[in-house]
């Protein structure tokens, strides 16, 4: 029922990664194999028009991210087999089309597992609850409660999807001659670690947390199996790394409170359990400014700049996002309502351009969100609009060309997440913006940490802050505006992608040989039966 499959590929095309692998993989390592493990892949699979399969890059933030650690070193990248043409692929490998857009020392291994399996790991547990649980976004008088089909899910869903992963990963390492680097993604896979343990696995298992870690109080939503699963899941890592040190402080306090017997360390940011000792660090993600850079004078986003222009106001609002709740969509839109009614002397001249990606489609929580942006668009537009100008254009379309050309015209771009772990946009805007953009942020995204020296910062619950903050920004003096762009751009160089998987790396090399199974407490010692 779940197999993997191999996929070897070579390259015919620049590399978006700029990651000087070379000079990041110290001694102690460069003999060790390295295994990714994530949801989502480097390479997807579609049907054609005539039925026949098509190999796709993968998209995400994590591909991205993750893609240049393979360029000059042998990596082995697992991941879920996600569409009907992935799980064809899974069954019948030799009909696997061939993908020439990958680094040439990248394996791809599919894990393959039934669809309603997947559906109930990825659609029932994974996003409405762990997602919308660590940004803060669960409502306790609508839920999404763990009722006895959500319980299902965890047991029969997330918990089967994490063994088969897990299983993947012994399969993997058992083809390897020195025991490898396993470098763990996100919330999809937060018992992985500790299956594999249990499995026999020997290795150094890293798991990065791409999303917040909120506060201990806010994990008590979740069942107490649920939660000590999840954290034993990640404590069976040699390191654990999130986007920030306020993520960092909350899981070593989450588990000061859950966890019995666990010893947490302050100090040294370490967390020991059973003799096994898990390092918890912070690794702010970032973008690849020498590839953003060459993206940006290329002639697809030239393109696209020109095609926009006309469609640009005499002063422009930008914002980039995800449709869903947390980006805080309506929050911005309601502090541009609220400018414009008190600088009429805007309307007719500044505008506001969204270019929104449509997501998790299938989710009622998004629909109704969906709705409601276009709502507010609607009553905003019927209130201010002109003969020949709209106060608001939206780009409802995942177009990555478009949306760099948009903000590289952005007078001002918004960005004002109610939590993110990040948000690259905030990075990725100021490195392309060619008018000396000012960047509002919001103090609830992870780049805040980095970046809000030289942002306008703004509450994300503030609807008049952020208003003030756009008129600031709007009427800002150019010399102001070039300083605090210099500031930003100098600050996203110096801890770029090459960065931040460099600290990383460094870790690794740093942390003492696993522990072996036998020193580690087996699941159902842990109290978590529904995972054993």
């Amino acid at each position: 029922m779940l197999t993997t499959i191999s996929r070897d590929s070579t390259t015919d095309r620049k590399d978006p990664g700029s990651l000087s692998i070379p000079n990041i993989i110290p001694t102690a390592l460069e003999k060790r194999p390295f295994i990714l493990v994530s949801n989502r892949g480097p390479v997807e699979y579609r049907f054609g028009a005539d039925g026949q399969l098509r190999a796709q890059r993968g998209s995400g933030g994590v591909v991205t991210a993750l893609a240049g650690l393979a360029r000059s070193i042998k990596v082995t990248w697992i991941a879920a087999a996600m569409t009907d043409a992935d799980r064809r692929v899974a069954a019948e490998p030799t009909r696997a089309p061939h993908l020439t857009t990958l680094p040439p020392s990248l394996t791809v291994r599919m894990v393959a597992m039934p669809e309603k399996v997947y559906q109930q790991y990825y659609n029932v547990i994974s996003n409405p609850l762990l997602w919308f649980l660590q940004h803060y976004l669960l409502d306790p008088t609508r839920g999404p409660h763990v009722d006895a089909a959500r319980r299902r899910a965890w047991e029969h869903g997330y918990v089967t999807a994490n063994r088969a992963f897990a299983k993947a990963v012994r399969a993997e390492v058992d083809r390897c001659t020195t025991p490898p680097v396993i470098m763990l993604q996100d919330y999809q896979l937060y018992l992985v670690a500790r299956m594999a343990r249990d499995l026999g696995v020997e290795a150094t298992f890293q798991h990065f947390v791409h999303i917040p870690w909120p506060a201990p109080g806010y994990w008590t939503f979740l069942p107490s199996d649920m939660r000590k699963a999840i954290l034993n899941g990640l404590l069976a890592n040699d390191v654990v790394g999130f986007q920030t040190p306020e993520y960092a402080r909350n899981f070593l306090a989450t588990c000061t409170e859950y966890i019995d017997g666990a010893q947490v360390n302050g100090d040294t940011q370490t967390v020991t359990l059973d003799g096994h000792d898990c390092r918890v660090r912070t690794y702010p993600i970032s973008v690849d400014v020498a590839g953003l850079r060459r993206t940006n004078g290329g002639r697809g986003v030239q393109r696209y700049r020109e095609a926009l222009r006309g469609r640009f106001g005499k002063k422009t609002i930008v914002r980039v996002d995800r449709l869903e709740p947390t980006k805080n969509i309506l929050a911005g839109f309601h502090a541009y309502e609220l400018l414009l009614q008190r600088h009429p002397e805007f309307v007719g001249t500044v505008k506001f351009v969204a270019f929104l990606v449509p997501t998790r489609t299938r989710l009622a929580e998004y629909q109704r969100y969906r709705e409601e942006v276009r709502t507010v668009i609607e009553r905003i537009s019927g209130r201010f609009a002109q003969p020949g100008w709209q106060p608001i254009e939206v780009f409802h379309e995942n177009n990555y060309a478009q949306a760099i050309a948009g903000m590289s015209l952005a007078d001002v771009l918004l960005v004002n997440p109610i939590v993110d772990g990040m948000n690259l946009v905030a990075k990725e805007g100021p490195i392309v913006n060619q008018r000396d953009g000012v960047l509002i942020l919001s103090e609830g995204a992870g780049a805040h940490n980095q970046l809000g020296h030289a942002a306008l910062s703004v509450a994300p619950g503030d609807v008049e802050g952020t208003a003030e903050a756009l008129h600031e920004a709007l009427t800002m003096p150019a010399e102001e505006r070039a300083r605090r762009r210099a500031e930003l751009c100098e600050a996203i160089e110096k801890e770029d992608l090459d960065w931040w998987m460099r600290r990383q790396i460094e870790d690794l090399a740093d942390v003492s040989p696993p522990a072996t199974p036998g020193r580690l407490r087996t699941l159902d010692a842990l109290g978590a039966r529904a995972i054993g």
